[in-house]
């Protein structure tokens, strides 16, 4: 047997924290920097993730769920980093059964909010990616960083500015009403999986993102498996290890409904991806983007309202004369502004008769 190796104190653990901040500015400062106020979070959130020990328990006190804050990178070169991160080498179990211990109600309430993630997370996913989905969810409700039923698990974080963590719930994806055919397969899925079917190649993860994006907290993790487009992650460590989840399922669901609804209401903050609209956006001084409800054909439709700084901002520009600029003739400066054309302007065309002005031959 392992040698026990004793719990870490308080002053350990925030020598560590700040070692752990330390590195990661050093990883990437210019996307921390940049990020501003989502950078400190995130990089807070990932520098104070408990160190689990080398023997098989994890700690006293779980760590926190980072928030899933992403570094600014276009979805191109977020493929290429994410395919350089290696899967772990080490042993992947499959999770045990889930085991739902619940009234009828419950299940109903539980059925619902599996059901939408697993079809807002994966719906255009195959099923294996769709199942992927609903073992993160199930395998959260048993481990002591998470809460413990399903839908207090998916909701987590939803009326929270930057603290969601299932992008669906705060990023307007709720607006957009389910596809039946999709919302049945996602339905299956969640019954297979609340019955204790296990979708085994991802083990025990309890994180995952779509590999278009690289997360801050991803350097922290050990990633365990590929499934689709997404990449699933679990805690390195005694955190992430089946010991971890003993949790016993609560029993009882908060209202699906009334969980989507607040998400839905709540104020948040999404930092935009490069070449999106939001970041076209943002690139324009004094544009302040308007979230509008969806349209008929359910896409999301953007206004912008631009506030006094974007008119002292025009005013400033510097405009350069478009003619000035090309070089243009005489003529297209007159059809431009109207002026005058100049008097040794010579006429367009050719002379009437295919004679010139000096009554020479015009040539052909």
């Amino acid at each position: 047997m392992a040698n026990a190796v004793p719990l870490p104190t308080p002053q350990w653990r925030l020598r560590d924290a700040k070692a752990r901040l330390a590195a990661l500015w050093r990883a990437y400062p210019r996307e921390i920097a940049g990020t501003g106020v989502f950078g400190l979070v995130a990089a807070a959130a990932v520098a104070t993730t408990s160190v689990s020990m080398r023997g098989q328990g994890p700690q006293a006190a779980p760590p926190a769920p980072p928030p899933m804050v992403v570094r600014p990178l276009a979805p191109a070169e977020a493929l290429k980093l994410n395919a350089e991160i290696p899967v772990a080498s080490g042993p992947n179990p499959a999770a045990a059964p889930f085991v739902f211990k619940g009234n009828a109600a419950a299940r109903s309430q539980a059925l619902n909010c599996l059901a939408s993630a697993v079809y807002y997370e994966a719906g255009n996913q195959d099923e294996n990616g769709e199942r992927a989905v609903a073992q993160v969810v199930l395998n959260r409700v048993r481990h002591a960083a998470f809460p413990a039923s399903i839908c207090a698990v998916v909701y987590q974080g939803s009326t929270r500015l930057t603290g969601c963590q299932f992008t669906f719930t705060c990023d307007g994806s709720l607006n957009r009403r389910p596809d039946g055919e999709g919302w049945r397969r996602a339905i299956k899925v969640a019954q297979e999986a609340l019955a204790g079917t296990v979708y085994q190649p991802v083990g025990w993860a309890t994180h995952y993102h779509a590999d278009y994006v690289v997360p801050y907290w991803a350097a922290t993790m050990a990633k365990n498996a590929v499934v689709g487009a997404h990449l699933f992650y679990h805690w390195a460590g005694g955190w992430g290890q089946p010991a971890a989840f003993t949790k016993a399922y609560g029993g009882r669901e908060p209202s699906a409904s009334a969980l989507r609804a607040a998400a839905l209401a709540a104020v948040h903050v999404v930092p935009a991806q490069p070449g999106s609209l939001a970041a076209a956006i943002a690139q324009i001084p004094g544009a302040e983007p308007l979230k509008l409800s969806p349209s008929m054909r359910g896409d999301k439709r953007v206004a912008v309202r631009f506030n006094l700084t974007a008119r002292k901002a025009s005013a400033e520009v510097s405009r350069e004369d478009y003619s000035r600029k090309f070089g243009v003739s005489d003529n297209l400066k007159w059809s431009l502004s109207g002026d005058a054309v100049a008097e040794n302007q010579a006429p367009l065309g050719k002379p009437a008769g295919g004679t010139s002005a000096s009554g020479a031959s015009a040539p052909r």
